[in-house]
This record gives C-alpha cells, structure tokens and sequence, in this order.
C-alpha cells in the first residue's frame, strides 16, 4: 500500500535500533526525509547513511540525550516542524517499588516521559501554525496491566496512553493527529536482553530465552518491522480521522 508519505519529513526518536531503527527503515521505504535522534551519533551515521544510499533520501540525525529538556528542546529547534514525529526513546527498567531506587526511576521518566511530552510540546506550535502533522507513540501494553514487578513501566505507560487520549481532539481542532501504538513483547535488542538474563534464572542457559515466547500466541514475539507498519500507518493520511487513539499490539494476548 502507498500510504502517500513520500517527501514529508518525520523525525524519529530512538531510531538508533529495535522498534525506532524499523520505524526509520519503513518511512524511508515511503520516501520520507527523516531526522533521526538517539544518543548513539555512530550507530545513526551508519543507518543514515544506509539509507540515502538505498533510498534517495534526506536524512539528518542527532546524537542527543532526551532525558536532558535543554536537549529537548535543541532538537525541537533543529527540527523544525516536520510532517511526523515519532516518540520512541525510552526504557524503563523492571522492578518492584523496593528494587528500582529514585534516581533510577526518575531518569527514566525524565526519558521517555518527560521526553514524549517535551518534545510533543515543543514541536505542536509549528505543527498548528501549518495545519497539519501526525504524532504516533510507541508506548507500550505494560501500560494497560497491573505488574509490580515492572511498576514504573506500567505506570509511565499508563500515563502515556492518557497524555494522547487527552490530546487527541484538542490537536484534531488544529489539524494535528497524536495516536499511540502500544506493543506487547517485541523481538528488539531490549527485549532480547531482557529475555536472555530471564532464560538465564529460568533455564541457567541464556541462550534458551526463545523458549519463554512458549506460551505467547503464536509461540513467538512480535517483529519490529510489524511494529514499524502500524506506526507507518498511524503517521499517513490513510488513518486521517484516527486521533487520541491507541492501538494495542500483543496478539490479543492481553
């Protein structure tokens, strides 16, 4: 399907791997100009530069740590008001409320967060002075179960999921649409990590953690590109009366 993307510009955050990197990767292939935000510059530049090869693309990335406002905001300015923000950087680490101290949890809110919310803030007035623009969150299905031993993700998720609720008709007034999609277990290099030290407890093996997807539908994670062509989706004009929306992706595994 062509979802009419082509020659627009989107900035991606996270775009240096997992979900971010196969987002990058689908709205190139749609002919978009990309920006692309991560703290990694060489892991961008060597993607970046993939890209234009393969695809004739503009592409600008920028080495920046979005748990910083002033970072934030820096980027906001470079960016201008591109056609498409994508929110995707963050991780929370898993824990119950003894085992995950403040500082650990306050940086990563002030990430993903306080990143989503600053950068949606800052780039929503160049996006209303245009009349138009499409905003999709990568959040996540934690956000929607009670899980103690992932509190800070479920409820940074949770309010995720309520900031683009609460936004979604006020940006549609303006010509603006903010969706979110919100994966269950993905195939990216976080939730390989995560896996493999959970096999490891599990199994003493880590190299067994495909055997913990055993019970999930389908007996497998979610791919990042899956991922990628819902979010691909949400930032066209195909979904053009879809705003405050969140679309679960777990297999309906709930």
């Amino acid at each position: 399907m062509d979802l009419g993307l082509a020659g627009r510009a989107a900035l991606v955050t996270g775009a240096s791997k997992g979900i971010g990197e196969a987002v990058a990767r689908a709205l190139a292939a749609e002919g978009c100009h990309l920006h692309l935000a991560a703290r990694s510059g060489a892991k961008l530049e060597a993607l970046a530069a993939e890209l234009r090869a393969a695809r004739g693309i503009k592409v600008a990335i920028h080495a920046c740590d979005l748990s910083r406002h002033e970072e934030v905001l820096a980027l906001a300015e470079a960016c201008g008001a591109p056609d498409i923000l994508v929110n995707n950087a963050g991780a929370i680490p898993p824990g119950n409320i003894a085992s995950v101290d403040q500082a650990r949890w306050a940086a990563s809110w002030d990430l993903k967060v306080f990143g989503y919310i600053g950068l949606t803030r800052a780039l929503l007035p160049g996006m209303y002075a245009r009349g138009s623009g499409a905003i999709v969150c990568v959040i996540g299905a934690a956000g929607l179960n009670a899980n103690p031993n992932y509190i800070a993700g479920c409820m940074a998720n949770a309010a995720l999921n309520m900031f683009v609720r609460c936004l979604g008709m006020e940006t549609f007034h303006h010509g603006v649409r903010i969706n979110a999609v919100n994966p269950g277990a993905t195939m990216s290099d976080r939730w390989i990590t995560m896996a493999k030290d959970n096999a490891g407890r599990k199994f003493g093996d880590a190299g067994r953690y495909m055997e913990l997807a055993a019970d999930y539908p389908g007996k497998r994670p979610a791919s990042v590109e899956e991922i990628a062509a819902a979010v691909a989706f949400l930032a066209s004009d195909k979904s053009s009366y879809t705003s405050g929306a969140a679309l679960t992706m777990d297999a309906g595994r709930g």
